[in-house]
């Protein structure tokens, strides 16, 4: 039987991960001579056993281009340290998440790397720290930015915390790896994974009955008409006909999109909710009906309807939009 990949780590790795945990979570992280690490690596291991193995032949040959050969080489090494050491100090680094989150599915996160120094800075590789992460390659302009797309995987749903971060240079020999590491202090919402090849909605719920009381307020509330439009008319949201939009009233808005107004039949307003309710879906299991719910949610958005959430300890009321759309994710992902 195969053990738990937590109880077969090597005792290597499991000092690593308590080094990290005890980091520091910051915004931002400046690299200055007191987070720097400087170790050889294989190729620098084996330099120094050449060095020694030159230095022994020449005490015990008295050669003096032995000697020069020998100190030469030493000497190159220990400016090559210094080299990588200036090469990482001073950089800045930031993040920043990009796009949506979901369960077992990759999402792009940026990493910026400033460089606020006058000097160019070569071959840095930026990684997260898992086994399995890819790896960023970059070189930076002297006094300019770079960004850097890492993938980054989340097997489970919630708010989840970004995993440290390291970044590194082997330049100029690849003798010497000097890196740091960073454990940066933001979150990231993780939604369910939605299900795959999820039934079609189900029917539209009829709104005469009374509505639920919310046990939580929804914080996606209508967008707010002003008093002197009538019920039937909504603002503008792309897709609509060019047929039902109010012209009279998008002609003051001198263009904007965001200012126009369209016609809805009142009747329809009042029979176009959605009710999504995790006891109705046809699962059991809560993470199944989490996976099941976010694939409805995201049906219901792309078709543009006004849809609503039923949580065991949570109601969403109904809405449309990417606002609303964003709280029932969150909703599905916290609760």
């Amino acid at each position: 039987m195969a053990q738990p990949r937590a109880l077969v780590r090597s005792p290597l790795a499991r000092l690593r991960a308590w080094w990290l945990a005890r980091l520091p979570a910051a915004a931002e992280h400046a690299l200055t001579h007191r987070n720097l690490y400087v170790l050889p690596t294989r190729p620098g291991w084996m330099l120094g056993l050449t060095l020694l193995l030159l230095l022994v032949g020449s005490i015990n040959y008295q050669l003096n281009l032995g000697y020069l050969l020998t100190f030469l080489l030493a000497g190159q090494a220990a400016v090559g340290v210094w080299v990588a050491h200036q090469n990482l100090r001073g950089l800045r680094l930031g993040v920043d998440v990009e796009g949506e989150a979901f369960a077992g599915q990759p999402v792009r996160v940026r990493i910026d790397v400033h460089n606020p120094g006058r000097r160019a800075r070569w071959a840095l590789t930026v990684r997260w720290a898992r086994a399995d992460a890819d790896t960023a390659s970059v070189d930076l302009p002297p006094g300019e930015a770079v960004s850097v797309a890492l993938p980054l995987v989340f097997a489970t749903r919630g708010r989840q915390p970004l995993p440290p971060l390291s970044i590194e240079t082997r330049y100029p020999l690849g003798a010497f790896r000097v890196w740091s590491w960073w454990r940066p202090a933001g979150t990231v919402t993780v939604y369910p994974a939605p299900e795959i090849d999820a039934p079609p909605l189900p029917g539209a719920a009829a709104t005469d009955g009374p509505t639920p009381p919310p046990l939580v307020a929804s914080s996606a509330a209508p967008a707010a008409v002003s008093d002197d439009v009538p019920d039937a008319v909504r603002p503008y949201r792309t897709g609509d006909a060019p047929a039902r939009v109010l012209w009279k009233k998008a002609a003051r808005s001198d263009g904007d999109p965001s200012g126009w107004l369209v016609r809805e039949a009142a009747q329809r307003q009042a029979t176009a909710a959605l009710w999504l309710d995790s006891s109705t879906c046809g699962l059991r299991d809560a993470e199944a009906q989490r996976g099941r719910l976010c694939a409805w949610v995201l049906q219901a958005d792309a078709r543009g309807l006004r849809y609503g959430l039923r949580l065991p300890h949570l109601v969403v009321e109904p809405d449309s939009g990417p606002a609303h759309r964003r709280h029932c994710l969150e909703a599905l992902a916290c609760h």
